[in-house]
């Protein structure tokens, strides 16, 4: 596959990696104002890096747009006149829907959204897919590529918002019960460093476990709580202050806020 990244910031850069650690493209080009921090990717000797996104528009197939929500439209319209029937246009912006770029480029074009998550960075995203018409030809495709990355899931574009509630903030929210864990295993005696350790190692092994058994979480729990035991006392204790409660009401007001953000 020969793929553009348009604009190697954080999240293109970590998409570029994931793709070349699994040798998931035969050419690539990166393209972004300033190149000086593109030294290293130059290592991998199928890699070009670009100031010029008519460049890397013309030697790509795939177009993997990581830009900034305020320069897409700009860009899109820059290379539109170069746009052919085999390019595939992967967007990554949050917020930025389909119908946007189809008026500024056309609906009859392979476009896709993806939403990934910061966990890209170590292989480890639930990236979100949707596309166009025509992209839904092309969307296996997509889901190939992020699958190197991580895990993906098509859905539709109106579930997109809460999609990046679950996935993106998401990270967010489990680092803090993996920072509330910490501080518990602290006051039970841990120094700190031990206490991270064990919080995150066992965050780890509870998804691992739901991943590769295809369980469901409340089989798992009863797996480890018996009669008026340690565990229960202490699930017991935390539902009576409200964890399931507070996380569910974090979700719909962190998916409350996301939506006003999009009207305003």
């Amino acid at each position: 596959m020969k793929i553009a990244i348009i604009g190697a910031g954080n999240l293109g850069l970590s998409i570029a990696k994931g793709i070349l650690s699994t040798n998931g493209a035969t050419s690539m080009v990166l393209t972004k104002r300033n190149l000086s921090g593109l030294k290293e990717i130059e290592k991998y000797g199928i890699v070009t890096t670009t100031t010029d996104n008519w460049e890397a528009v013309a030697k790509s197939d795939i177009l993997i747009f990581a830009v900034q929500p305020g320069q897409f439209v700009k860009i899109l319209g820059e290379v539109k006149d170069i746009l052919t029937d085999k390019h595939v246009i992967i967007s990554t912006i949050t917020g930025f829907s389909i119908a946007r770029m189809e008026e500024v480029i056309g609906p009859d074009h392979y476009i896709i959204r993806a939403m990934p998550n910061t966990a890209i960075s170590v292989g480890k995203s639930m990236t979100c897919i949707c596309s166009n018409e025509k992209g839904a030809k092309r969307v296996d495709l997509a889901k190939a590529i992020f699958n190197r990355m991580g895990h993906s899931m098509q859905i539709p574009e109106d579930q997109m918002q809460a999609a990046t509630v679950i996935c993106a903030s998401g990270i967010a929210f489990w680092m803090r019960l993996i920072r509330a864990t910490t501080q518990g295993a602290i006051q039970l005696g841990f120094d700190a460093k031990e206490a991270q350790e064990l919080a995150m190692h066992t965050c780890n092994g509870a998804a691992s476990l739901l991943i590769e058994s295809d369980s469901h979480p409340e089989n798992e729990i009863d797996k480890v709580t018996t009669p008026r035991g340690c565990t229960i006392s202490g699930l017991n204790e935390m539902e009576h202050q409200g964890l399931s409660s507070s996380l569910i009401r974090g979700i719909v007001a962190s998916f409350d806020k996301i939506n006003e953000i999009k009207k305003g």
